[in-house]
């Protein structure tokens, strides 16, 4: 099929032709696609596995503290000192919707630090908590990341 300039008056073509923009589309969202994923990345950790989880999404409501094997903090990805990270996590409750804290602790984090967290969560009045954990392999419901856990 060629590409008709006019009628059969001579006359010109009004028609719009979409396809480039559909290509250039597809292209954009391919390049979505792939860099998403590593914009999301966070902070590097091996989760414990549990089998009793509730799969639930993340997302950026959500105020996440992550206590990494070698004692070190982050707050919504953000590394925080061991004195700064109460007032991180208080100012990060107050900017989001969500008011829980979801705890990702490395599986060979000190049992020492997270039971530190947890302490001076509780102590500053923030009673809801979550752990997050890794779907146990071959247990019942359905895989990926899920929260345990509570107050």
């Amino acid at each position: 099929m060629g590409m008709s300039v006019g009628g059969e008056k001579g006359g010109m073509n009004s028609e719009i032709n979409i396809t480039p923009l559909a290509d250039v589309m597809l292209v954009l969202l391919i390049i979505v696609m792939l860099i998403a994923p590593l914009l999301q990345q966070g902070v590097p950790l091996t989760l414990p596995e549990a089998a009793n989880t509730e799969d639930k999404a993340e997302t950026d409501e959500q105020t996440t503290l992550a206590v990494t094997a070698d004692g070190r903090f982050f707050v919504d990805n953000i590394e925080s000192s061991e004195t700064e990270m109460l007032n991180n996590v208080q100012a990060a409750l107050e900017r989001k919707l969500e008011r829980v804290v979801l705890i990702k602790a490395d599986q060979d984090a000190q049992y020492s630090s997270v039971m530190s967290v947890l302490d001076r969560l509780q102590r500053a009045g923030i009673e809801n908590i979550a752990l997050i954990t890794e779907q146990k392999i071959g247990s019942g419901g359905g895989g990926g990341e899920g929260a345990g856990g509570g107050e």
